[in-house]
Protein backbone atom coordinates (compact mmCIF):
# COMPACT_ATOMS: atom_id res chain seq x y z
CA UNK A 1 0.00 0.00 0.00
CA UNK A 2 2.65 2.11 1.11
CA UNK A 3 4.50 1.70 -2.46
CA UNK A 4 0.58 2.51 -4.64
CA UNK A 5 0.48 5.86 -2.48
CA UNK A 6 3.77 7.29 -2.85
CA UNK A 7 4.02 6.77 -6.39
CA UNK A 8 0.28 8.62 -6.95
CA UNK A 9 2.46 11.21 -4.70
CA UNK A 10 5.20 11.11 -7.58
CA UNK A 11 2.50 11.74 -10.30
CA UNK A 12 0.55 14.39 -8.19
CA UNK A 13 4.20 16.17 -7.52
CA UNK A 14 5.06 15.75 -11.03
CA UNK A 15 1.60 17.18 -12.35
CA UNK A 16 1.37 20.32 -9.72
CA UNK A 17 5.06 21.53 -11.16
CA UNK A 18 3.99 21.49 -14.36
CA UNK A 19 0.90 23.07 -13.75
CA UNK A 20 3.96 25.85 -11.63
CA UNK A 21 6.06 25.49 -15.48
CA UNK A 22 2.44 26.27 -17.41
CA UNK A 23 1.66 29.01 -14.70
CA UNK A 24 4.69 30.84 -14.81
CA UNK A 25 5.06 30.37 -19.06
CA UNK A 26 2.13 32.88 -19.10
CA UNK A 27 3.24 36.17 -18.64
CA UNK A 28 1.51 39.29 -17.14
CA UNK A 29 -0.42 41.44 -19.37
CA UNK A 30 -0.41 44.99 -18.82
CA UNK A 31 -2.92 47.45 -20.56
CA UNK A 32 -1.76 50.00 -22.83
CA UNK A 33 -2.57 53.67 -24.09
CA UNK A 34 -4.70 52.28 -26.66
CA UNK A 35 -8.25 53.92 -27.49
CA UNK A 36 -10.77 52.29 -26.83
CA UNK A 37 -12.62 50.02 -29.72
CA UNK A 38 -14.47 47.04 -28.62
CA UNK A 39 -18.11 46.91 -28.05
CA UNK A 40 -19.22 45.05 -25.06
CA UNK A 41 -22.56 43.27 -23.86
CA UNK A 42 -22.38 42.21 -19.85
CA UNK A 43 -24.49 39.78 -19.50
CA UNK A 44 -25.19 38.80 -15.63
CA UNK A 45 -27.84 36.07 -14.75
CA UNK A 46 -29.47 36.35 -11.62
CA UNK A 47 -31.69 34.94 -9.20
CA UNK A 48 -32.54 36.94 -5.58
CA UNK A 49 -29.70 38.80 -5.77
CA UNK A 50 -31.47 42.14 -4.72
CA UNK A 51 -28.55 42.93 -2.23
CA UNK A 52 -25.78 41.98 -4.34
CA UNK A 53 -27.00 43.96 -7.68
CA UNK A 54 -26.48 46.94 -6.92
CA UNK A 55 -23.32 47.10 -5.76
CA UNK A 56 -22.22 45.32 -8.75
CA UNK A 57 -23.69 47.85 -10.93
CA UNK A 58 -22.11 50.09 -8.80
CA UNK A 59 -18.83 49.08 -9.74
CA UNK A 60 -19.99 49.02 -13.28
CA UNK A 61 -20.80 53.14 -13.10
CA UNK A 62 -17.50 53.51 -12.31
CA UNK A 63 -15.61 51.50 -15.29
CA UNK A 64 -13.10 53.49 -17.00
CA UNK A 65 -15.05 52.80 -20.23
CA UNK A 66 -16.74 54.95 -23.20
CA UNK A 67 -20.36 54.58 -21.86
CA UNK A 68 -21.68 54.07 -25.46
CA UNK A 69 -19.36 51.67 -25.92
CA UNK A 70 -21.00 49.09 -23.25
CA UNK A 71 -24.56 47.63 -22.62
CA UNK A 72 -25.65 45.57 -19.52
CA UNK A 73 -28.07 43.06 -19.60
CA UNK A 74 -29.56 41.67 -16.36
CA UNK A 75 -31.40 37.96 -16.70
CA UNK A 76 -33.74 37.69 -14.29
CA UNK A 77 -34.26 33.79 -13.60
CA UNK A 78 -37.27 33.73 -11.41
CA UNK A 79 -36.38 35.49 -8.38
CA UNK A 80 -38.92 35.78 -5.66
CA UNK A 81 -38.90 39.39 -5.11
CA UNK A 82 -38.60 41.62 -8.86
CA UNK A 83 -35.39 43.66 -9.26
CA UNK A 84 -35.62 47.39 -9.92
CA UNK A 85 -32.94 48.75 -11.96
CA UNK A 86 -32.51 52.32 -11.31
CA UNK A 87 -30.89 55.25 -13.68
CA UNK A 88 -27.45 54.85 -14.42
CA UNK A 89 -25.47 56.80 -17.31
CA UNK A 90 -24.99 53.69 -19.46
CA UNK A 91 -27.40 51.52 -21.26
CA UNK A 92 -28.93 49.01 -18.78
CA UNK A 93 -32.06 45.94 -19.91
CA UNK A 94 -33.40 43.74 -17.82
CA UNK A 95 -35.21 40.43 -19.06
CA UNK A 96 -36.94 37.32 -17.87
CA UNK A 97 -34.73 34.07 -18.01
CA UNK A 98 -36.86 31.82 -20.86
CA UNK A 99 -35.93 27.93 -19.39
CA UNK A 100 -35.28 25.52 -21.76
CA UNK A 101 -32.68 23.07 -20.64
CA UNK A 102 -31.97 21.81 -16.64
CA UNK A 103 -29.09 24.57 -16.86
CA UNK A 104 -30.85 27.59 -15.35
CA UNK A 105 -27.66 29.66 -16.64
CA UNK A 106 -26.77 28.49 -19.76
CA UNK A 107 -30.56 29.35 -20.11
CA UNK A 108 -30.12 32.72 -19.13
CA UNK A 109 -27.11 33.84 -21.38
CA UNK A 110 -28.72 31.89 -24.41
CA UNK A 111 -32.02 34.44 -23.79
CA UNK A 112 -29.97 37.14 -23.46
CA UNK A 113 -27.94 36.20 -26.55
CA UNK A 114 -31.00 37.05 -28.77
CA UNK A 115 -30.82 40.51 -27.57
CA UNK A 116 -26.77 41.24 -28.25
CA UNK A 117 -25.86 43.54 -30.07
CA UNK A 118 -22.52 44.36 -29.73
CA UNK A 119 -19.56 42.35 -31.18
CA UNK A 120 -18.05 40.95 -27.72
CA UNK A 121 -20.37 39.62 -24.58
CA UNK A 122 -18.18 39.57 -20.96
CA UNK A 123 -20.18 37.46 -18.19
CA UNK A 124 -20.10 38.14 -14.56
CA UNK A 125 -21.90 37.41 -11.72
CA UNK A 126 -24.35 39.31 -9.75
CA UNK A 127 -22.16 39.03 -6.48
CA UNK A 128 -19.33 40.35 -8.00
CA UNK A 129 -17.25 44.05 -7.86
CA UNK A 130 -15.19 44.36 -11.37
CA UNK A 131 -12.22 47.15 -11.07
CA UNK A 132 -12.20 50.16 -13.29
CA UNK A 133 -9.90 49.43 -15.85
CA UNK A 134 -11.69 45.99 -16.10
CA UNK A 135 -13.38 46.69 -20.05
CA UNK A 136 -10.24 48.51 -20.69
CA UNK A 137 -7.73 45.71 -20.19
CA UNK A 138 -9.78 43.08 -22.48
CA UNK A 139 -10.29 45.70 -24.86
CA UNK A 140 -6.18 46.39 -25.18
CA UNK A 141 -5.75 43.08 -25.60
CA UNK A 142 -8.31 42.16 -28.34
CA UNK A 143 -7.27 45.11 -30.58
CA UNK A 144 -3.52 43.38 -30.11
CA UNK A 145 -4.55 39.72 -30.21
CA UNK A 146 -6.54 37.38 -32.87
CA UNK A 147 -8.70 36.21 -30.02
CA UNK A 148 -12.51 35.12 -30.11
CA UNK A 149 -12.19 33.92 -26.31
CA UNK A 150 -10.57 35.76 -23.38
CA UNK A 151 -11.13 33.51 -19.56
CA UNK A 152 -9.89 36.20 -16.88
CA UNK A 153 -9.01 35.72 -13.24
CA UNK A 154 -11.45 35.76 -10.13
CA UNK A 155 -10.72 36.31 -6.61
CA UNK A 156 -12.13 36.67 -2.95
CA UNK A 157 -12.89 39.54 -1.30
CA UNK A 158 -12.46 37.76 2.59
CA UNK A 159 -13.14 38.21 5.88
CA UNK A 160 -10.86 37.89 8.94
CA UNK A 161 -13.16 34.05 9.38
CA UNK A 162 -11.26 30.49 8.77
CA UNK A 163 -14.11 29.89 6.12
CA UNK A 164 -12.97 32.52 4.49
CA UNK A 165 -9.33 32.04 4.48
CA UNK A 166 -10.29 28.23 3.42
CA UNK A 167 -12.34 29.37 0.55
CA UNK A 168 -9.42 31.65 -0.54
CA UNK A 169 -7.13 28.88 -0.49
CA UNK A 170 -9.50 26.72 -2.50
CA UNK A 171 -10.29 29.13 -5.07
CA UNK A 172 -6.56 29.75 -5.52
CA UNK A 173 -5.90 26.21 -6.05
CA UNK A 174 -8.67 26.34 -8.95
CA UNK A 175 -7.17 29.91 -10.13
CA UNK A 176 -3.42 28.13 -10.29
CA UNK A 177 -4.65 25.14 -11.84
CA UNK A 178 -6.61 27.29 -15.00
CA UNK A 179 -3.69 29.23 -15.55
CA UNK A 180 -1.11 26.54 -15.46
CA UNK A 181 -3.16 24.21 -18.14
CA UNK A 182 -3.54 27.46 -20.26
CA UNK A 183 0.38 27.74 -19.95
CA UNK A 184 0.25 24.15 -21.01
CA UNK A 185 -1.64 24.98 -23.64
CA UNK A 186 -3.74 22.03 -22.38
CA UNK A 187 -6.72 24.70 -20.93
CA UNK A 188 -9.54 23.19 -19.71
CA UNK A 189 -10.89 25.58 -17.03
CA UNK A 190 -12.01 29.35 -16.36
CA UNK A 191 -14.93 31.03 -14.45
CA UNK A 192 -17.93 32.00 -15.90
CA UNK A 193 -17.90 35.81 -13.62
CA UNK A 194 -14.88 36.38 -16.43
CA UNK A 195 -15.42 34.71 -19.37
CA UNK A 196 -15.50 37.08 -22.33
CA UNK A 197 -16.19 35.58 -26.10
CA UNK A 198 -17.55 37.29 -29.39
CA UNK A 199 -21.02 36.63 -30.36
CA UNK A 200 -20.17 35.55 -33.65
CA UNK A 201 -18.10 33.10 -31.79
CA UNK A 202 -20.68 31.93 -29.41
CA UNK A 203 -23.19 31.13 -32.76
CA UNK A 204 -20.01 29.35 -34.29
CA UNK A 205 -19.74 26.92 -31.33
CA UNK A 206 -23.80 26.18 -31.67
CA UNK A 207 -23.76 27.62 -28.14
CA UNK A 208 -24.22 25.24 -25.36
CA UNK A 209 -25.90 22.63 -27.66
CA UNK A 210 -24.60 19.24 -26.24
CA UNK A 211 -23.87 19.96 -22.31
CA UNK A 212 -27.48 21.91 -21.72
CA UNK A 213 -28.37 18.38 -19.65
CA UNK A 214 -25.71 19.53 -17.03
CA UNK A 215 -27.11 22.40 -14.68
CA UNK A 216 -23.41 23.80 -14.41
CA UNK A 217 -20.44 24.44 -16.61
CA UNK A 218 -21.76 27.45 -18.52
CA UNK A 219 -17.81 28.46 -18.66
CA UNK A 220 -15.93 25.71 -18.60
CA UNK A 221 -17.80 23.35 -21.19
CA UNK A 222 -18.28 26.19 -23.72
CA UNK A 223 -14.22 27.03 -23.46
CA UNK A 224 -13.63 23.20 -24.10
CA UNK A 225 -15.95 22.81 -27.10
CA UNK A 226 -13.81 26.27 -28.24
CA UNK A 227 -10.69 24.94 -27.39
CA UNK A 228 -11.50 21.63 -29.24
CA UNK A 229 -12.39 23.34 -32.52
CA UNK A 230 -10.41 26.46 -32.62
CA UNK A 231 -7.47 26.40 -29.79
CA UNK A 232 -5.49 29.04 -31.64
CA UNK A 233 -8.64 31.75 -30.83
CA UNK A 234 -8.76 31.13 -27.12
CA UNK A 235 -6.15 32.54 -24.64
CA UNK A 236 -6.26 33.78 -20.99
CA UNK A 237 -6.06 37.33 -19.86
CA UNK A 238 -3.71 36.84 -16.76
CA UNK A 239 -3.82 40.59 -16.22
CA UNK A 240 -4.13 42.34 -12.23
CA UNK A 241 -6.15 44.91 -13.77
CA UNK A 242 -9.13 42.98 -14.93
CA UNK A 243 -9.54 40.64 -11.46
CA UNK A 244 -13.07 40.48 -10.35
CA UNK A 245 -13.82 39.62 -6.92
CA UNK A 246 -16.64 37.82 -5.85
CA UNK A 247 -18.11 37.55 -2.32
CA UNK A 248 -16.89 33.73 -0.42
CA UNK A 249 -19.66 31.59 0.79
CA UNK A 250 -21.56 31.90 3.98
CA UNK A 251 -21.43 28.92 5.35
CA UNK A 252 -20.34 25.03 5.18
CA UNK A 253 -22.93 23.89 3.92
CA UNK A 254 -23.02 25.88 1.24
CA UNK A 255 -19.82 26.03 0.28
CA UNK A 256 -20.11 22.08 0.20
CA UNK A 257 -22.73 22.46 -2.27
CA UNK A 258 -21.04 24.77 -4.30
CA UNK A 259 -18.05 22.72 -5.01
CA UNK A 260 -20.42 19.57 -5.24
CA UNK A 261 -21.69 21.46 -8.29
CA UNK A 262 -18.47 22.14 -9.57
CA UNK A 263 -17.21 18.70 -9.38
CA UNK A 264 -20.36 17.22 -10.44
CA UNK A 265 -19.44 18.03 -14.46
CA UNK A 266 -15.62 16.92 -14.41
CA UNK A 267 -16.76 13.36 -15.48
CA UNK A 268 -18.61 15.02 -18.53
CA UNK A 269 -16.02 17.29 -19.72
CA UNK A 270 -14.36 16.88 -23.41
CA UNK A 271 -10.85 17.63 -22.21
CA UNK A 272 -8.78 14.56 -21.50
CA UNK A 273 -6.00 16.43 -19.65
CA UNK A 274 -9.14 17.69 -17.63
CA UNK A 275 -10.21 14.45 -16.56
CA UNK A 276 -6.88 13.52 -15.88
CA UNK A 277 -5.63 16.34 -13.93
CA UNK A 278 -8.91 15.62 -11.67
CA UNK A 279 -8.36 12.34 -11.11
CA UNK A 280 -4.71 13.19 -10.39
CA UNK A 281 -5.77 15.33 -7.91
CA UNK A 282 -8.50 14.01 -6.82
CA UNK A 283 -6.13 10.39 -5.50
CA UNK A 284 -3.49 12.50 -4.27
CA UNK A 285 -6.07 14.07 -1.59
CA UNK A 286 -6.96 10.89 -0.73
CA UNK A 287 -3.87 9.23 -0.39
CA UNK A 288 -3.44 12.18 1.93
CA UNK A 289 -6.25 10.98 4.20
CA UNK A 290 -5.40 7.45 4.09
CA UNK A 291 -2.21 7.79 4.87
CA UNK A 292 -3.11 10.17 7.93
CA UNK A 293 -5.73 7.30 8.78
CA UNK A 294 -2.84 4.48 8.44
CA UNK A 295 -0.43 6.70 10.61
CA UNK A 296 -3.59 6.63 13.38
CA UNK A 297 -3.93 3.16 13.58
CA UNK A 298 -0.09 2.08 13.47
CA UNK A 299 0.06 1.11 9.27
CA UNK A 300 2.27 3.80 8.97
CA UNK A 301 5.00 5.17 10.86
CA UNK A 302 4.95 8.87 11.89
CA UNK A 303 8.31 9.49 10.02
CA UNK A 304 6.62 8.01 6.52
CA UNK A 305 3.77 10.23 7.00
CA UNK A 306 5.75 13.42 7.57
CA UNK A 307 7.49 12.52 3.91
CA UNK A 308 4.34 11.85 2.53
CA UNK A 309 2.75 15.26 3.99
CA UNK A 310 5.70 17.62 3.42
CA UNK A 311 5.86 16.41 0.13
CA UNK A 312 2.36 17.30 -0.52
CA UNK A 313 2.14 20.36 1.41
CA UNK A 314 5.56 21.62 -0.45
CA UNK A 315 4.68 21.49 -3.98
CA UNK A 316 1.08 22.37 -3.19
CA UNK A 317 2.52 25.65 -1.88
CA UNK A 318 4.71 26.84 -4.29
CA UNK A 319 1.96 27.09 -6.54
CA UNK A 320 -0.60 28.28 -4.06
CA UNK A 321 2.08 30.91 -3.48
CA UNK A 322 2.41 32.35 -6.70
CA UNK A 323 -1.28 32.09 -7.53
CA UNK A 324 -1.73 34.46 -4.10
CA UNK A 325 0.22 36.76 -4.96
CA UNK A 326 -0.63 37.78 -8.34
CA UNK A 327 -4.21 37.36 -6.90
CA UNK A 328 -4.35 39.47 -3.81
CA UNK A 329 -0.60 40.51 -3.27
CA UNK A 330 -1.01 39.63 0.41
CA UNK A 331 0.28 36.57 2.18
CA UNK A 332 -2.26 33.55 2.37
CA UNK A 333 -3.70 32.81 5.89
CA UNK A 334 -4.62 30.22 7.67
CA UNK A 335 -2.19 28.03 5.72
CA UNK A 336 -1.24 25.04 7.74
CA UNK A 337 -4.77 24.80 8.87
CA UNK A 338 -6.60 24.97 5.94
CA UNK A 339 -3.80 22.31 4.19
CA UNK A 340 -4.69 19.83 7.12
CA UNK A 341 -8.23 20.10 6.30
CA UNK A 342 -8.51 20.41 2.59
CA UNK A 343 -7.78 16.80 1.52
CA UNK A 344 -10.61 15.72 4.03
CA UNK A 345 -13.05 18.34 2.44
CA UNK A 346 -11.74 18.18 -1.33
CA UNK A 347 -12.01 13.69 -1.26
CA UNK A 348 -15.47 14.40 0.76
CA UNK A 349 -16.59 16.68 -2.08
CA UNK A 350 -15.42 14.42 -5.05
CA UNK A 351 -17.16 11.49 -3.78
CA UNK A 352 -20.18 13.19 -3.00
CA UNK A 353 -20.52 14.58 -6.14
CA UNK A 354 -20.35 11.04 -7.87
CA UNK A 355 -24.05 10.12 -6.59
CA UNK A 356 -25.47 13.01 -4.31
CA UNK A 357 -27.62 15.74 -5.14
CA UNK A 358 -27.04 19.20 -4.20
CA UNK A 359 -28.81 22.70 -3.99
CA UNK A 360 -28.09 25.91 -5.41
CA UNK A 361 -30.05 29.48 -5.89
CA UNK A 362 -32.80 27.33 -3.05
CA UNK A 363 -33.47 24.78 -6.32
CA UNK A 364 -32.39 21.15 -5.43
CA UNK A 365 -30.19 19.21 -8.32
CA UNK A 366 -29.25 15.91 -8.93
CA UNK A 367 -25.83 14.73 -11.16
Amino acid sequence: MIFGLFTILAIYVISIALLIYGFLKIKKYQKQDLEPKTSFTIIVPFRNEKENLPILLKSFSKLNYPIDLFDVILVDDASDEKFQVSHFTFHISQINNIRVSKSPKKDAITTAMQHVKTNWVITTDADCIVPENWLLTFDNYVQANNVSMLAGAVTYKCGNSFLDHFQQLDLTSLQGATIGSFGLSKGFMCNGANFAYTKAFFESLNGFEGNDKIASGDDVFLLQKAIQKFPEKVHYLKAEEAIVTTKPTENWKFLFYQRVRWAAKTSSYNSTFGKFLGLIVFFGNLSFVIGFFSLLFGIWLYPIFVIFAFSKFAIDYVLLSITNQFLTKTRIKSLLLSSLLYPFFSSAVALYSLFGSYEWKDRQFRK
